[in-house]
């Protein structure tokens, strides 16, 4: 039985805990702020563009560009998004497991996993897959930059035949407690269907080609760059969901231990106070 010397000690470190879990809730309830704020102002781009796909499907057959070139698929990139670090509920495990699926089910082509964060980069690198890069997810949020080296980076091995198909695997933030993984097909890009789109006569200036040729790899950016700023705001969000549950634990169990602790020190009191009477009975008789 834990004397009251470790029940105090054992309540000083789940208050040490609880403190850092705190801090952590609050940094992460502030970053997710900024990070909803980026994946609700990039949503209307991405809409816009994939709109802009569907007039131009609407005008007829589009013109041949290497990102919509189909052919028999023998190799795979895949895209997995992670965080560098952990403490984030399912976040990081669900990604993975949404990732050796993939790679389950296409088992017989070759799959090649592009890492984004280092849980992925660990988790695949020591399983023996084919690792073509790695990029680390900065604790403050997707970047950019990144963001335009991974769609080089996939679009080059596209155009050069190294691989066939390239997709992604990320979580989709619906809310600070909601979070679906995703597995979403980048390329070769597939044109929406022209019936989606409104009637009507399009006009290409200057010419359907050139529209393409500008227009396939800015949307295919803008799908990387919107998978990223969703995976940081998911990272975000199951990390502060995660931290409140710790937090909430701790202060359960601070409670559960005061309370064994202060009948401890009753029953220490009680024993002390019976020894005392017992003696002076003792002495009396």
């Amino acid at each position: 039985m834990a004397t009251l010397k470790q029940i105090r000690q054992r309540i000083r470190a789940a208050k040490n805990i609880q403190q850092i879990t705190k801090a952590m809730k609050l940094v992460a309830a502030a970053r997710l702020k900024k990070a909803t704020d980026r994946v609700l102002e990039a949503r209307p781009y991405a809409d816009k563009l994939k709109d802009i796909m569907t007039s131009m499907s609407a005008s007829g057959t589009l013109p041949p560009h290497s990102l919509l070139t189909n052919r028999e698929v023998q190799n795979i990139l895949v895209i997995v998004m992670t965080s560098d670090r952990g403490l984030a509920g399912g976040f990081n495990t669900s990604i993975l497991r949404k990732g050796t699926e993939f790679a389950k089910q296409n088992e017989g082509k070759g799959v090649k996993i592009l890492g984004y964060g280092k849980k992925a980069n660990i988790f695949f690198a020591k399983r023996g897959y084919d690792m073509v890069e790695t990029f680390s997810a900065p604790s403050a949020g997707a970047r950019l930059e990144d963001a335009i080296a991974i769609t080089k980076k996939a679009r080059t091995m596209f155009e050069s035949g190294e691989v066939d198909a390239v997709w992604v695997i990320y979580s989709k933030f619906i809310s600070a407690v909601k979070q679906i993984p995703m597995t979403v097909q980048l390329l070769p890009i597939e044109a929406p269907a022209a019936e989606d789109a409104a009637g009507g006569e399009v006009a290409f200036e200057p010419s359907a080609d050139v529209v393409l040729d500008i227009l396939l790899p800015r949307y295919f950016q803008t799908l990387v760059w919107q998978s990223m700023l969703e995976s940081t705001a998911s990272e975000f969000g199951a990390r502060m969901s995660a931290m409140t549950a710790a937090t909430d634990s701790a202060g359960k169990l601070i409670h559960t231990l005061t309370l064994k602790a202060n009948r401890e020190r009753q029953a220490t009191i009680t024993k002390e106070i019976l020894e005392v009477v017992g003696g002076a009975e003792a002495l009396n008789g």
